[in-house]
């Protein structure tokens, strides 16, 4: 129940902030979800209290400091961004953020190390950038870290509390985003986080801060307090003069040096402690990056018919000594068999690569000494990563862009992948990779010892094989219109070389329909027969299949021989990653006994989300799917984005309206239909369709009247970019591989009888042709010195270039009056410059960075912004493609006895 004095109403105004709700209130203040009219964005409200409002000296310090706190301007700082006053009621207005605090998830247990490296390194860059610019927290807990669907964030930074320190860490200081004011020889913070020298009542300096941080690292990693006592005296007391319980009492599989981080951050002489944020920042790296073997814990074993799961998950920096210790284990002579499981987390920078259309699984080289999977780095452009088990870091491909469904070669030596639009290998230790075969809308392969290749050349094919060596291709299943089959996927072999395993897809309806499942087949020409109902692959190991249903792993006996199922199948992980429109899950094995998945809670999606141009979150838009290519209409009313369907895996167009919060379906082709551009009156939409053959640009009225029309019909692959201003124009890309690489740029005039005409045709790859608004010059990327920059080049008369980005630069977009032009850096920084297209010729002026940009998944754009340039419309990342792989060493001791 909300405190009785809880004054303002919802309707009523400060300012140019319209107050919508209370969202809480304390001793020092009230705070109110509020609307600012002006930015239409929602915002918090902290009313100051009247008694601290009328003391000049504390309001000169609120003052002071507000300046200081708005200036930081980090995406882990709860951003304060006006103070005000209005009628006689001081407030502060901050960043409004929505999700729980760090003490709420606390409450459900110690956290997984993936996510506590994840948190700190958040919270100690944050720390790093306050304590530079001279602030200090004073009151840092569980209650003050606010974990939102973009990261943690610090809350109350610089205006600590002015009265006596609370005893309840839980809560934020008196309110969600903000602390109320310091007031000198005060003793400020919470008993449990304060350093011994501010119960002292001696100044606090940035190393208080690390105490603090200390105690909330020791409570992420054990789900306990470093410091308790049943009164204030024998609290403050522990923290004077008494030490935790050590790390690996309570969590065991906590490596050793956290341990030590945690210790030197709890030294009771701050000259003992980290002396920087940005030091203690470096040394959870380290650890997070396998620094060290004296760094790794000694693994934990269960023993057979134990169903326990191990409460604390390993992460990437002790999956080797977890592995090793394992690789022992399995030549262990003893009856006993021991269950492992360890975690890998994404390399430094990057997320699993998990889209519905292109995913990049997770899979176990048949030694089961390695995994490899496909990233999206922070750039997003996806590369294959390697792991070998016996090492403490992953390697990057290099030259494998755009990699997606890799496999092993038999002998575990080189990893086979598809990228633009082949099929192709690599050594597993780095190197150039080699072209095997074209694949337009490749769907999975395996390799067999005798060097046979299977493979799904595109979403809608049979299985196909071709020699490891390169050569003809050749069909080896065939789809039956009888039973309605509309694509076969996912081979793999069985340990006889000559029969395979695939995924068979029925109907309209995909996955969802009884007869999709996995069929088994041979390169002998047998009759292909259904062995199981699932929603994705299937692979076989020891004795047994694993398949998903649903988003539950499922392992039931087999027979290789006899080709033949028996008993029922058991669920061996639940919550596996199910791609179900690709018809495929997270999930890979060895016959060595090692199993490799990732958690997630099913279908993977991504969010679309207003951002202002300080890099706020303003608000979602619309619900979570497999969206792509947001494109804002002319008129900003709407946007028309790609969607991947949950069953067929298909993409369509959709038409969202955001004042009637309604989404539409636009195309219902079962065919591709992706990237989206919008006319200049608004009236139709172009886009990329495979209903013919490859690619090619499609329009129709966005009503919905009439038949979708070809432009174009060839071999390439055609993706639209945008459309002139006058209506008269339409650019694309042009290429045999599907995306970035092999493209050039083209016009198609779209009046008249005139064939395209060449923009920009070269050996590199040109790619995001974006009209400017006087429809006078074209914006775009090309590779030309040998990374991503975005150039510009006057239209209709190609004539010079211009480069405007310096260190890289994709996905461009004008400004609706041509004076600004956006695009986005290899960090994924997301830039802006300031331009003159007027006169003869084209100025750039200078260049400024707007904000780190969130995650984002593979796509042509991910992102619009409007024609004031004040709001971006972003494609962001769900948390699941932060989620670890999970290694899993004997999973067949857990199926004994159920």
């Amino acid at each position: 129940m909300l405190p009785a004095f809880m004054t303002l109403e919802a309707g009523s105004k400060l300012g140019p902030y319209e107050i919508v709700e209370p969202l809480g209130a304390g001793g020092m203040g009230e705070v109110y979800r509020a609307r600012d009219t002006r930015l239409d964005r929602e915002v918090a409200i902290k009313v100051i209290p009247e008694h601290l409002a009328e003391n000049p000296e504390l309001r000169q310090r609120l003052e002071r400091e507000a300046r200081v706190v708005s200036s930081l301007q980090h995406p882990n700082i709860c951003t304060l961004h006006d103070i005000g006053s209005e009628g006689g009621i001081d407030f502060l207005v901050m960043e409004f953020l929505d999700g729980e605090t760090l003490a709420a998830r606390l409450e459900k247990g110690p956290l997984p190390i993936h996510e506590l490296f994840s948190i700190a390194g958040s919270i100690a860059d944050a720390l790093d950038k306050a304590h530079r610019q001279g602030l200090v927290h004073r009151d840092l807990k569980p209650g003050n870290i606010m974990l939102t669907r973009t990261g943690a964030k610090l809350l109350d930074f610089g205006l600590a509390k002015g009265t006596a320190a609370q005893s309840d860490p839980s809560a934020p200081t008196q309110s969600p985003t903000m602390s109320p004011l310091t007031t000198e020889g005060t003793l400020v913070g919470t008993f449990q986080y304060m350093s011994p020298e501010q119960l002292e009542g001696q100044e606090a300096d940035a190393r208080s801060d690390l105490f603090a941080f200390g105690s909330v690292l020791y409570e992420m990693a054990t789900g306990k307090r470093a410091f308790e006592g049943k009164t204030q005296a024998s609290l403050i007391a522990a923290v004077l003069d008494r030490e935790p319980v050590p790390l690996g009492e309570l969590q065991p599989m906590a490596p050793p040096a956290l341990d030590r981080v945690i210790r030197t951050c709890l030294s009771k002489d701050p000259d003992e402690r980290f002396q920087s944020a940005h030091d203690l920042k470096l040394q959870l790296e380290w650890i997070r990056d396998a620094g060290s073997q004296a760094g790794v814990p000694m693994p934990v074993a269960t023993r057979r018919k134990t169903r326990e799961r191990v409460a604390w998950g390993v992460a990437a920096v002790f999956a080797v000594a977890a592995l090793a210790a394992a690789a022992l284990l399995m030549r262990d002579t003893t009856p006993e068999r021991r269950v492992l499981r360890a975690e890998i987390a994404p390399a430094l920078d990057t997320v699993f690569s998990l889209s519905p259309s292109a995913p990049g699984p997770v899979t176990v080289s048949p030694d089961g000494r390695q995994i490899a999977w496909a990233a999206v780095g922070r750039d997003g452009n996806t590369k294959l990563w390697v792991r070998s088990l016996d090492e403490t870091t992953s390697r990057e491909i290099e030259g494998s862009e755009g990699a997606h469904y890799p496999f092993w070669s038999p002998d575990s030596r080189s990893v086979a992948y598809f990228a633009e639009a082949k099929l192709k290998k690599v050594d597993a230790s780095g190197g150039p990779s080699i072209t095997i075969a074209e694949a337009t809308n490749a769907k999975g392969g395996t390799w067999s010892e005798e060097g046979v290749i299977l493979f799904a050349p595109s979403h809608n094919s049979p299985i196909h094989k071709v020699s490891a060596a390169g050569g003809p291709t050749e069909p080896v299943t065939q789809l039956s219109a009888e039973r309605q089959e509309n694509s076969h996927r996912h081979p793999r072999f069985l340990p006889d070389g000559r029969h395979f395993m695939y995924f068979t897809r029925v109907g309209a309806m995909g996955t969802a329909v009884e007869g999709s499942g996995v069929w088994v087949g041979s390169l002998d020409g047998d009759e292909p027969r259904r062995l199981t109902h699932a929603s994705s692959q299937a692979e076989y190991a020891s004795g047994h299949l694993l398949f998903a249903r649903g988003d539950a792993l499922l392992a039931q006996r087999f027979d290789p021989d006899r080709l033949e199922l028996s008993g029922d199948p058991v669920p061996l992980v639940e919550g596996v990653v199910a791609m179900s429109g690709a018809a495929i899950a997270a999930f890979s094995v060895s016959q060595q006994g090692l199993l490799a998945y990732q958690i997630g809670g099913g279908d993977l999606t991504t969010q679309l989300a207003w951002y202002n141009r300080d890099g706020a979150r303003l608000k979602n838009v619309g619900e979570p799917a497999f969206i792509g290519e947001p494109t804002l209409s002319p008129d900003q009313s709407k946007v028309a984005i790609t969607i991947g369907d949950t069953e067929t895996g298909a993409g369509d167009i959709w038409i969202y309206d955001f004042e009637r919060d309604v989404r539409s379906r636009f195309t219902f082709d079962a065919s591709e239909d992706v990237t989206p551009i919008w006319s200049p009156d608004g009236e139709r939409l172009f886009w990329a369709s495979s209903r013919v053959a490859a690619f090619d640009p499609y329009v129709k009225d966005v009503e919905g009247t009439g038949e979708a029309t070809a432009l174009l019909v060839s071999d390439d692959v055609k993706i639209p970019m945008s459309a002139s201003p006058d209506g008269r124009y339409l650019a694309y890309a042009e290429g045999t591989g599907g995306g970035v690489s092999n493209s050039d740029l083209w016009v198609l005039p779209l009046q008249g009888d005139e064939g395209p005409m060449e923009l920009s045709t070269t050996e590199f790859n040109e790619w995001g042709a974006q009209f400017s608004p006087d429809g006078r010059w074209i914006a775009f990327q090309s590779d030309e010195s040998g990374r991503p920059e975005i150039y510009v080049t006057s239209f209709p008369k190609p004539g010079r270039k211009w480069q405007v980005s310096t260190d890289g630069g994709t996905q461009p977009r004008w400004r609706g009056d041509g004076r600004e032009l956006y695009y986005l850096t290899p960090t994924a920084s997301l830039m802006v410059a300031a331009v003159d297209p007027g006169g003869s010729g084209f100025k750039i002026g200078e260049l400024e960075e707007l904000f780190d940009a969130p995650r984002m998944p593979v796509g042509t754009f991910n992102y619009d912004v409007t024609s004031d340039g004040e709001r971006f419309l972003i494609d962001t990342v769900g948390d699941s493609a932060f989620e670890p792989i999970t290694l899993f060493l004997n999973w067949t001791a857990e199926l004994e006895g159920r």
